[in-house]
């Protein structure tokens, strides 16, 4: 099993689809990776080389931010926005939609599923007349 910054890449997979699974690379970027290498994306991650593996794992940690470093900066860019008080940045804080979505409906999984329309908490009618 392969190990790159951080993360077991699984062996039954191709080789370009078990490098998504390191955060920040995603499948256009592996192909590059692996183009730029000369390895073929279709081979199975069990089948690399070691002496490819090490290249992988250079180029990886040498060019791109993944993971960590990646993670960390995602969120100093969103303390930034939350600090300089800007409309993304109160969205954020609010824990509400922050690209322009509607929030009249369609925003359930944001708002914790809260259900506020009339006859959502109503009691049944005692017995029919």
């Amino acid at each position: 099993m392969i190990r790159i910054a951080g993360v077991n890449i699984p062996d039954e997979k191709c080789i370009d689809v078990s490098l998504t699974y390191i955060f920040g690379i995603g499948l256009s970027t592996s192909r590059k990776i692996l183009e730029s290498l000369k390895i073929d994306p279709t081979t199975r991650t069990k089948d690399i080389t070691e002496k490819d593996a090490n290249r992988l794992r250079e180029i990886i940690e040498r060019d791109y931010k993944v993971e960590g470093e990646l993670r960390h900066e995602r969120k100093m860019n969103i303390r930034r926005l939350k600090e300089i008080g800007c409309y993304r940045g109160t969205r954020h804080q609010k824990g509400l939609p922050v690209r322009g979505q509607r929030t009249k409906t369609n925003n359930r999984t944001v708002r914790g599923n809260k259900r506020m329309t009339a006859g959502s908490g109503r009691a049944n009618a005692a017995s029919k007349t």
